[in-house]
C-alpha cells in the first residue's frame, strides 16, 4: 500500500514524536517466495501516550514491536527507517545502529516485556541475579539500581527481598510477569513496548497489570506501547488505539472514538467479534473468511476479500488514509458506508436484553455425577517430613455436582483454584481422594477394577477431551483424514474405508473446513490453530461421548475466532447429543457458551465450588464476593462502563491468591473478601440456594445467619495490596 503510506501525515500536533517509523518493513526469503510480515509502515508513537495495537495473530503487530528494537530474529530483514528522539538529544535511526550502540539502546532507552515470562527468565539463576546482570551489563551504579529495582517491585505489590530470592519457579505466573515488568523498567527506559504481556494471566490479574500501568506511566513519564489481540482489556486505558491488519496499520485513533464509532469494516468486524459480558449475544458474529498469506496478500485494500462492502476500486487500487475526524484515519474508500454495512452494540442492559436462548436441560437423565469429591496432592519433600510440615494441596475439595444430558458447565476462576483438576476427575482421568464420581449411576474407579455393570471401555468413549493446545494433541506424523478415522475405525467395526471416509469429508464440509478432500490429506502443521481445533473437537465427537472436558479450548484462538468456535460447539452438540464442562479463565467466553446453550456458569475458588447458577443470573447478579471479583475483572468494551469500572475499588483486598498449601481456614475466600466478618475465619460455608435458583457458599446469603452479628476483620481505611489500583 505505497500510496497509503506516501500520504502518511503526523497523528499529533506535538512536532516530535518519540518514536517515527517510516516506509519499515520485514521480510522473510521463503522457498515459495518473500513473506513481507511487515508491510512499508509509516507511524508515529507520541511521547508519554500509551498506545494500544490491536489485530489478530499474524497481523504484524509482534514484528512492529521487534523493529523498534532492530530484534528481528533472523533470517528476516527490516528494512526502512524508525527514528527515535530522546529527549534533548540528536534523533536516532534505531535500525542503523551496530551491535554495541543496540546494546545499550535496549534496556535503557526502549525496553520490551513479552508474552512469557517463565521463558524469558534463566531458571537456574534467581530473580535478585537478573536484576544484577543487567545493572552490569549496562555498568550502571549497582546500589542505586537495586535500589530502584526494589521500589519498582514494591509499586508492582510483591515483596522485594522475597521476588528478588527466588527462582522463577518458585513464583506465580503473575508474579513473574509483574517481576520481568520491574526488569525492564530498572534502567528507566524512556519506552516500554509490551507484546501480550498478559496473556497467559487470570482475569484479575491482566486488570491489576493494566490498572497498574497507568499509574506506572505517570509516575515514571513513561511512554506505553501495548500490543494485545484482547481489544476490551487495552480499550479503557489506552490514549490511542491503532488496528493492524495484514500487516500494515489500516486505522487509527483516539482509544474512545475507536470503540464508539470505527470506520474501517475490519474494526468494525473486529468489535462485534468479540466475546464480551456486556452486549447481546445475536450481535456477536465471527469475521467471515481468513487473514491473508503474507507471501500473496491481495491485490489493492488487503481486506477486499473478507470486507461487504468491497467495490472493484478496491481489488483494483490501494486505499490512503482517510480523515474520518482531524486525528481519527482510516484506509477505506468506503469508510463512510461502513457504520451502516456493519452494526455492532457496546453493551446492553441487565437481564431484559437478553436473547432466546436454548432452554436447559431439567428432567433429562444424569451423566456424570460427583459426590463430596476431594483430589489432594502429596508435595511433602524429605526436609518438610522431618519436620512434620504438612504439604498437602487440596486442588478439590468436597465438591457435588451433576451433569445432565445436553448440558454446558462452564468452570470459571483463577490459575490454581483447581478447575482442570476438577474436569479431569470427572471424566474419569484423575482418581479423587475422597468421595465418588458415577457414570450413569456406575462408579467410574470400580468400574475400572472390573467390578459393576458398566464396562470400563464404555465409560472411557463416553468422556471425551479437548485439549488448550489442539497441535500438541495431534499426531504430528498423521494426516487429518487418519487422525479422524481413528475413532470410527475402533468404535464403528460396521464402517468400511469408504464408509469412513465419506464420514470424514461430510464433517469436514460441516466445520467449514472447505474442500474437505484437500483438508483431509493435510497434516498438523500445515493448519491454522482454529483448524487444528476443529480437528481436535471431530476426534472427540467421533467417539460419541456423551459428555466432553473443553479446557480453555479456545484461549489459544484470536478473539475473532472464539464466537465461531464456540458457535461450532454448540451445532455440533446438537448434532452428537453430548454435553460439555468447558473451563476458563475468561468471564466472557463462560458467558458466551453457557448463556447460548442455557447452561450453568460454576465458580471455582482454592478447590471449591463458591457458586454456580444460570448463566445470566452469574453474570449479571453474581452473589459471591468472589464471583463478583471475577465480574469487576472482566474489561467491559462500552467506555463509560470502562471509565466507571476503573473509578471504582476492587471488590477485593488482595491481589495475589494463598498458598494451596496453606489454605485459609473457613471460608477460603475470607482472606481477600472485603465483607469478611470473624466467623468467615472458623467457619465454612456450605452451597445454599439463593433466590433465582443459583447456588451459593456465602454466610450472607443466610439472613439468619449469626454473620451479621459477628464483628468485621478488616477496617475500611486498612490499608491493602490492590490500593494502588485506585
Amino acid at each position: 500500500m505505497t500510496q497509503a503510506k506516501s500520504e502518511y501525515e503526523l497523528q499529533s500536533n506535538d512536532p516530535k514524536p518519540i518514536l517515527e517509523a517510516r516506509d519499515v518493513s520485514v521480510t522473510f526469503d521463503m522457498d515459495r517466495g518473500t513473506s513481507r510480515v511487515l508491510d512499508n509502515v509509516s507511524f508515529d508513537v507520541q511521547r508519554d501516550e500509551m498506545l494500544g495495537i490491536v489485530g489478530e495473530s499474524g497481523s504484524g503487530k509482534s514484528m512492529f514491536a521487534s523493529s523498534l528494537l532492530n530484534a528481528v530474529v533472523d533470517p528476516g530483514i527490516a528494512t526502512g527507517e524508525i527514528i527515535y528522539q530522546p529527549p534533548g538529544e540528536e534523533p536516532v535511526d534505531i535500525l542503523s545502529l551496530d551491535d554495541n550502540q543496540l546494546e545499550k539502546f535496549r534496556w535503557e532507552e526502549v525496553s520490551m516485556v513479552f508474552q512469557g515470562a517463565m521463558s524469558s527468565f534463566n531458571p537456574t539463576m534467581k530473580i535478585g541475579e537478573h536484576f544484577e546482570e543487567t545493572i552490569h551489563a549496562h555498568r550502571k551504579d549497582m546500589d542505586e539500581r537495586m535500589d530502584h529495582a526494589r521500589q519498582l517491585l514494591a509499586d508492582l505489590y510483591l515483596d522485594p527481598e522475597r521476588v528478588l530470592a527466588s527462582y522463577p519457579h518458585e513464583l506465580s505466573g503473575g508474579m513473574k510477569q509483574r517481576a520481568l515488568i520491574a526488569l525492564s523498567l530498572v534502567l528507566e527506559p524512556q519506552v516500554l513496548v509490551m507484546d501480550e504481556p498478559t496473556a497467559a494471566l487470570d482475569l484479575l490479574m491482566q486488570r491489576s497489570i493494566m490498572n497498574l500501568l497507568d499509574t506506572l506511566q505517570e509516575e515514571y513519564d513513561l511512554t506505553i506501547i501495548f500490543i494485545t489481540h484482547d481489544l476490551p482489556l487495552v480499550a479503557g486505558l489506552a490514549d490511542r488505539l491503532a488496528v493492524m491488519y495484514a500487516f500494515e496499520f489500516v486505522e487509527y485513533g483516539p482509544s474512545e472514538q475507536i470503540i464508539r464509532d470505527a470506520a474501517h469494516p475490519y474494526t468494525r468486524s473486529l468489535l462485534k467479534s468479540v466475546p464480551s459480558v456486556d452486549a447481546a449475544l445475536d450481535n456477536m458474529n465471527p469475521i467471515e473468511g481468513e487473514s491473508p498469506d503474507p507471501v500473496n496478500t491481495p491485490s489493492g485494500c488487503s481486506y477486499h476479500p473478507r470486507c461487504p462492502i468491497a467495490t472493484e476500486q478496491c481489488v483494483n487500487e490501494d486505499p490512503h488514509y482517510h480523515d474520518v475526524t482531524a486525528d481519527q484515519k482510516a484506509t477505506c474508500f468506503h469508510w463512510d458506508q461502513s457504520a451502516d454495512a456493519i452494526q455492532y452494540e457496546l453493551g446492553v442492559e441487565g437481564l431484559d436484553s437478553a436473547p432466546e436462548t436454548r432452554t436447559a436441560p431439567s428432567d433429562d437423565e444424569t451423566v456424570v455425577s460427583l459426590n463430596d469429591v476431594e483430589v489432594h496432592f502429596d508435595q511433602s519433600g524429605v526436609i518438610d517430613r522431618l519436620f512434620d510440615k504438612d504439604m498437602t494441596v487440596r486442588a478439590v475439595d468436597d465438591v457435588s455436582l451433576e451433569f445432565k444430558e445436553n448440558e454446558v458447565i462452564a468452570l470459571v476462576g483463577e490459575s490454581g483454584c483447581g478447575k482442570t483438576t476438577l474436569g479431569k476427575t470427572v471424566i474419569g482421568l484423575q482418581e479423587p481422594t475422597g468421595g465418588s464420581v458415577e457414570y450413569r449411576g456406575q462408579d467410574i474407579w470400580e468400574a475400572k477394577r472390573g467390578e459393576g455393570d458398566i464396562d470400563h471401555d464404555e465409560i472411557r468413549r463416553a468422556l471425551q477431551i479437548i485439549h488448550q493446545d489442539p497441535g500438541s494433541s495431534l499426531n504430528p506424523t498423521r494426516t487429518v483424514r487418519t487422525s479422524l478415522a481413528a475413532p470410527l475405525k475402533r468404535w464403528r467395526p460396521d464402517l468400511n474405508t469408504t464408509d469412513r471416509e465419506t464420514v470424514v469429508y461430510n464433517l469436514l464440509e460441516r466445520v467449514g473446513m472447505k474442500p474437505a478432500e484437500d483438508y483431509a490429506l493435510r497434516y498438523p502443521h500445515q493448519l491454522s490453530g482454529g483448524e487444528k481445533q476443529r480437528v481436535v473437537l471431530l476426534r472427540a465427537l467421533l467417539m460419541s461421548p456423551d459428555l466432553i472436558l473443553a479446557d480453555e479450548a479456545v484461549s489459544a484462538l484470536d478473539v475473532s475466532l472464539r464466537v465461531e468456535m464456540m458457535d461450532l460447539m454448540l451445532n455440533l452438540q446438537e448434532m452428537f447429543d453430548t454435553s460439555y464442562l468447558f473451563i476458563s479463565h475468561d468471564f466472557a467466553n463462560a458467558r458466551y457458551l453457557a448463556e447460548k446453550s442455557g447452561g450453568r456458569i460454576g465458580i471455582m475458588y482454592l478447590g471449591n465450588l463458591v457458586e454456580i447458577g444460570p448463566a445470566e443470573e452469574i453474570i449479571h447478579d453474581p452473589k459471591h464476593p468472589y464471583t463478583k471479583v471475577l465480574r469487576w475483572a472482566t474489561p467491559p468494551l462500552d467506555p463509560d462502563a470502562a471509565k466507571e469500572a476503573q473509578a471504582t475499588k476492587p471488590p477485593v483486598r488482595e491481589i495475589d491468591i494463598p498458598d494451596p498449601t496453606d489454605p485459609p481456614s473457613g471460608c477460603p475466600f475470607h482472606t481477600r473478601c472485603p465483607e469478611a466478618r470473624e466467623v468467615c475465619q472458623r467457619e465454612t460455608p456450605e452451597l445454599l440456594e439463593a433466590d433465582d435458583g443459583s447456588l451459593v457458599a456465602c454466610f450472607r446469603e443466610d439472613d439468619s445467619h449469626e454473620y451479621w452479628e459477628s464483628d468485621p476483620l478488616y477496617d475500611d481505611d486498612e490499608a491493602t495490596s490492590v490500593d494502588r489500583l485506585n
